[in-house]
């Protein structure tokens, strides 16, 4: 499964699909120019346990330091994420 990301500078998702119909995502916003937050987590029943959101969580983090923002994880699950993976999600974090 591919994670595929539509970004439009104001808001955003990390996502996968399967014939046309979404099974996860991860979405935020734009905070400021540099700064996302992200909002929402939710994976399909199908998918639970194969780590998918943890998946979605890197995604976002390897394209925060690509474009060298800070994220603010307000979800529960990305709040869950970013706190047991504080030292490696340290330079991202907001």
């Amino acid at each position: 499964m591919t994670i595929q990301q539509e970004d439009n500078r104001k808001a955003g998702k990390f996502f996968i699909a399967q014939d046309g119909v979404q099974l996860a995502e991860m979405t935020y916003v734009y905070q400021t120019n540099n700064t996302i937050v992200i909002e929402h987590t939710t994976v399909d029943a199908s998918l639970k346990g194969q780590g998918i959101g943890y998946k979605l969580a890197e995604a976002t983090v390897a394209f925060a330091r690509d474009k060298k923002l800070k994220i603010q994880p307000v979800c529960p699950f990305a709040v869950a994420v970013f706190k047991k993976k504080a030292d490696a999600y340290s330079d991202v974090i907001d």
